[in-house]
């Protein structure tokens, strides 16, 4: 089994090769290391790392939203990490959908679990988004159907259980998703109205 990987964020040369050593001595391994928020951005996107140790307080781009640009685009998990943890702070984090926040000094009895759980939570997040996604993908087929079975009764008479076996049988005979047949009759009582 694959180790996970970590992408290290902090504009401090010293604290990431503390956080190198911590994060590999607790069994990840090290995709790489980043100096500020841009560089930040441009090595996630293109190494894709299992997770993101993001400092807050980074060059050209916050680590705030360095966060929430890598949250939004599903990119990795992140788990953030400061000097001044305050109230404000956290709820700044939470707003950018970070999976985990650490106080400085960061300790590797700390990291490890926080690491496992954030990427965990985060597969998670993956898998409820992709299971809405489907539900609603479902929806909207059976949605297009209903109306197409409402035209087929209004403008041809026929019962609703015919109208839908007339849309399932076009949908064998042509090899198309019944949606996608409901859909082409939807869109021909438009053109006809």
């Amino acid at each position: 089994m694959r180790q996970a990987s970590v992408l290290i964020v902090d504009d401090d040369p010293i604290v990431r090769l503390d956080l190198r050593t911590q994060v590999v001595a607790v069994g990840y391994t090290v995709a790489g290391e980043a100096d500020s928020g841009g560089q930040a951005l441009a090595l996630a996107r293109n190494l894709r790392p299992d997770l993101v140790l993001l400092d807050i307080v980074l060059p050209t781009i916050s680590g705030i939203e360095v966060a929430r640009t890598l949250m939004a685009e599903r990119i990795a998990p992140v788990v953030i990490f400061t000097g001044s943890a305050g109230s404000e702070v956290a709820a700044q984090a939470y707003s950018a959908g970070v999976m985990g926040f650490l106080s400085k000094p960061l300790r590797a009895q700390d990291l490890g679990p926080i690491i496992a759980i954030a990427i965990a939570r985060f597969a998670e997040l993956i898998t409820l988004e992709n299971e809405v996604k489907s539900l609603n993908a479902r929806m909207e087929a059976r949605r297009l159907v209903g109306r197409a079975k409402a035209i087929l009764m209004e403008k041809q008479g026929m019962p609703e259980r015919d109208a839908f076996r007339r849309i399932q049988a076009q949908s064998l005979a042509l090899g198309k998703p019944v949606h996608e047949i409901a859909q082409a009759i939807i869109m021909a009582s438009e053109i006809s109205a």
